[in-house]
């Protein structure tokens, strides 16, 4: 099934995507960078709608978030695509590339959310979720409706319009604040500026988490944490409260040359980051 997308303007016989701060113009016949939005007739679709590659029932922390519902389980999909282009992404196989998928309507999602005992509600998760803000905007009422929670774990790649839609709709996020340099993310196809503005509007009305993956010779500096947790710190709707979860890089994609950051590396940066924040996890330790 392909969905009209949301969030577009039409240009003549191509679209231009409204997003995610890369605002694809999108020609007959082709998608945008994240793979998931196809222009047909002038109209843009969400190829990806209800796609589902993957899914499985995950403890709550392994998302992470530590601080939601701890204890829970929830039931985590994932579909395909994403916005960015991390050289170490961990989850590449769906991410940067179309895996074999299953449709999964919002209704038969919510009936496996139910069928689970105790199921805390769903995750969207393993790719980038906001590709399939459609999907979410579908399944997420009836979800509440039933009790469960809906979660997202995402890079923070959005644009404050369809943000503001999704976010009431949302409980928790576990956002990736991947570094604290514009030239990292630059390296890697996002936009720093856009992530911080993401993490600074949803920390003011739903539980927020946010998560470092330290790669070794990019964001691995001491400098650097003290940035980053400290903007973290500064946010006045968290005062200090945001978990911050410092977790451990292995080879993966196009950095399978690196080898695996020392755990000592880990322990010791997230030292620094208590210094200023009251919560934080090292991750990828065991």
């Amino acid at each position: 099934m392909r969905k009209e997308a949301l969030f577009y303007e039409k240009k003549g016989g191509a679209a231009r995507c409204l997003l995610c701060p890369r605002m694809c113009v999108i020609h007959e016949g082709r998608t945008g960078f994240c793979s998931t939005r196809v222009n047909s007739g002038g109209t843009l679709f969400a190829e990806n709608y209800g796609r589902i590659s993957s899914i499985a029932l995950d403890p709550i922390e392994k998302k992470p978030l530590k601080r939601f519902f701890p204890g829970s389980d929830i039931l985590s999909v994932g579909s395909y695509g994403c916005n960015m282009t991390c050289a170490f992404c961990q989850n590449f196989s769906i991410s940067q590339m179309k895996p074999r998928t299953d449709f999964l309507p919002p209704e038969k999602l919510l009936e496996a959310a139910l069928s689970i005992p105790e199921n805390l509600g769903v995750a969207f998760t393993y790719n980038e979720p906001f590709t399939s803000v459609e999907y979410i905007l579908d399944a997420a009422p009836l979800l509440r409706k039933r009790g469960l929670k809906t979660v997202l774990v995402t890079n923070g790649m959005i644009l404050e319009k369809p943000l503001a839609t999704l976010l009431p709709l949302v409980d928790a996020l576990n956002i990736d604040l991947k570094a604290f340099s514009r030239e990292f993310y630059q390296r890697h196809g996002g936009s720093l500026e856009t992530v911080k503005k993401t993490i600074e509007i949803c920390a003011k009305s739903v539980h927020v988490e946010a998560t470092t993956l330290i790669v070794p010779g990019e964001n691995d500096g001491e400098e650097e944490m003290d940035e980053l947790s400290g903007w973290l710190a500064s946010l006045p709707s968290v005062s200090g409260d945001i978990p911050l979860h410092i977790t451990r890089f292995f080879p993966r994609f196009k950095m399978r040359d690196k080898q695996p950051l020392p755990v000592e590396t880990i322990f010791s940066l997230a030292e620094r980051a208590k210094q200023r924040l009251r919560y934080v996890y090292a991750g990828n330790v065991d």
